[in-house]
């Protein structure tokens, strides 16, 4: 699978404009007659911020950016000097600085002009009527009721169990009663979800027949990364738009655990339908999950089990069982590893000509078998019982407990947990006979689980899909034929720039899930570059509805104070955090009190940079 689209995003000659050319705020605090002078790191810092934006690129304002914000915020030079990325990246090289009794017009000081009737504070000038000026009064800002939110704990725990927080699901929380409610139900609810069931057809190789995906490749109709791109397409949108999210968070985490890459030219055949079966058994019991995985005809061929028999076995499927999918590294020896290639023999997928998939006892080993504490006669050339005894086995093992208690708790609580939490996880694992339920409600009942808040990092796909929530952008299907310019096509592009897409990781041992493999400097100027490209609504630029710029506004007249507490609540589902409001007057260059309306230069042109703002937040890069 390509990283890149072929034709990639368009030139963002719009984004070059909205930085360099945007008229100036008339309507906000005038200029302060003086101003400290930069210090000269800064002033530098200032040249970068100037040289990126004329050439109109987001990535390199965005490190200029957030370092004059961050001196902001500690008090240095550039603070004191109220800066914004405007006034950094377009202040004149020479200020000319009037009396108070003279205005500057046109680059010169006049004699500033007696106030009309109806002027004065309050208002605002509209036109001219016989060669005096008119003014309309600045409408009253209205006072804005806080957002629908949840509680702090219960953001927390659906924050861990979704990927991301939008209006929808906060009224499910709500609706259930809280997030505890919430929580019991998704575990017990099936799989059908009535919000994602129809995403699956928007891409129909995803329903195809081995044999019909093969026949299109080799007829270059439609090649077999071209079908896994569309899978990838389409976890996305169905973790976009779930109503199932708790089961669609288990699915990834699973899926990951026992990988199967998207890439592949065999496995890809398959690679739709095992996805499907790991929904499936995604909240269940793991001895049914791992046993329907790993004798799953995608995993066989991935591994080489397809074609291992009693004369010839494979090893690659019965070491990788071992290590990584059950008990780890240091519990088994190559003898162990020999008899568990012998006790997968015999499962068999057709990879000349049919891709049938089935069981040929004439190619299962026959003779006693054993692996660590596992032993059987394994007398029968039908071996298919003595595999589902060797898997329940394995995943009964004490040490598969462990390593999956430590993986869950790493994945949902931080990536250190205690000891204590994964040997409580582990207990209520092997006494549950493997269920996964029981094990999840532990994790969120733990002291552990309820002090992590914000402690993990998203990944590259959990920021891409809680960005699309955030902004309020719902994708549309496919149209025909293809636009890379369309959401539904750029999306995948957009997380492989992050750094990673759906299930592409190469290796049987999955991504990874700890904070610092996602937290390095490229990984999040990525990311700052995401959020200001889907603020702008430069790329994609089709194929989605989205709020227009002053649906986002909650009255005809409010203060910006009130405004960056409405996002925050509606983007972060958060009271506005400390910072965020010093962060936000800095980036678009107004004051809290500043009255926000529709014909407000910050609606007009700058309301890209304040969305941005609210999403390059820890709180909204965090889980």
């Amino acid at each position: 699978m390509p990283v890149a689209p072929e034709t990639g995003p368009p030139a963002r000659d719009a984004r070059t404009t909205s930085l360099t050319t945007c008229p100036p705020d008339t309507s906000g605090p005038a200029t302060p007659a003086t101003a400290p002078a930069a210090a000269p790191e800064i002033a530098s810092r200032r040249t970068l911020l100037r040289t990126a934006a004329a050439a109109g690129t987001a990535v390199a304002v965005a490190p200029a950016l957030v370092t004059v914000l961050a001196d902001s915020a500690s008090g240095s030079t550039a603070g004191t000097a109220g800066t914004s990325l405007r006034s950094v990246a377009m202040r004149p090289k020479k200020r000319i600085k009037c009396k108070r009794s003279q205005v500057k017009v046109k680059g010169r000081c006049r004699p500033r002009k007696k106030k009309q009737d109806g002027s004065g504070p309050g208002s605002v000038t509209t036109g001219t009527k016989g060669g005096t000026k008119q003014q309309t009064p600045t409408p009253t800002p209205t006072p804005i009721a806080p957002g629908t939110m949840l509680a702090p704990a219960d953001r927390h725990l659906v924050s861990r169990f979704s990927y991301g927080i939008d209006t929808t699901l906060a009224d499910q929380v709500n609706a259930a009663g809280g997030a505890a409610a919430w929580f019991e139900r998704q575990l017990l609810a099936g799989t059908s979800d009535p919000a994602t069931n129809d995403v699956k057809g928007w891409w129909p190789s995803l329903s195809r027949t081995p044999t019909e995906l093969w026949t299109r490749q080799v007829q270059e109709v439609e090649g077999g990364w071209e079908v896994m791109a569309d899978y990838a397409r389409y976890l996305l949108a169905r973790r976009m738009r779930s109503s199932l999210t708790v089961r669609d968070v288990m699915t990834e985490f699973w899926e990951n655990h026992l990988n199967v890459p998207v890439n592949g030219d065999a496995q890809f055949l398959f690679r739709s339908a095992y996805g499907d079966v790991i929904r499936t058994f995604a909240l269940g019991r793991f001895s049914d999950l791992l046993t329907a995985a790993v004798t799953h005809p995608a995993m066989l061929v991935y591994l080489n089990a397809a074609v291992s028999t009693a004369a010839h076995p494979n090893e690659n499927l019965g070491r990788e069982l071992l290590e990584l999918h059950t008990v780890g590294r240091g519990q088994y020896g190559e003898a162990d590893v020999k008899a568990s290639a012998r006790i997968l023999t015999g499962y068999r997928v057709d990879m000349w000509n049919t891709w049938a998939v089935g069981y040929r006892t004439q190619d299962h080993y026959v003779g006693p078998v054993s692996v660590m504490g596992f032993s059987d006669a394994n007398a029968s050339g039908d071996g298919r019982a003595t595999t589902a005894a060797y898997l329940s086995y394995l995943a009964h093992h004490p040490a598969t407990a462990q390593r999956l208690a430590r993986k869950l708790a790493v994945k949902f609580v931080n990536d250190n947990p205690s000891q204590a939490l994964v040997d409580q996880l582990a207990q209520v694992y092997l006494a549950n006979d493997t269920a996964i339920a029981p094990v999840l409600r532990a994790l969120v009942a733990s002291s552990e689980f309820a002090a992590s808040a914000f402690a993990k990092v998203r990944n590259p796909c959990e920021d891409l899909v809680a960005t699309y929530k955030a902004l309020g952008v719902e994708v549309s299907p496919p149209t025909w034929p293809r636009n890379n310019s369309s959401a539904e096509s750029a999306m995948l592009w957009q997380a492989g720039n992050l750094g990673d897409m759906p299930h592409v990781w190469p290796r049987p041992d999955g991504a990874p899930i700890d904070n610092a493999s996602w937290s390095s400097p490229s990984r999040i100027l990525a990311s700052l570059d995401l959020h200001y490209t889907m603020s702008g609504g430069w790329w994609p630029t089709a194929g989605m509805v989205r709020p227009s710029t002053t649906d986002w506004l909650p009255a005809p007249a409010v203060t910006f104070r009130d405004l960056v507490e409405r996002l925050c609540n509606r983007m972060l589902h958060l009271p506005t955090p400390d910072g965020m409001l010093q962060a936000c007057c800095q980036a678009v260059g107004v004051t809290p009190d500043t009255v926000i309306t529709a014909q407000h230069a910050l609606v007009r042109w700058q309301f890209p940079r304040l969305l941005t703002a609210v999403l390059d937040s820890p709180h909204h890069l965090k889980r």
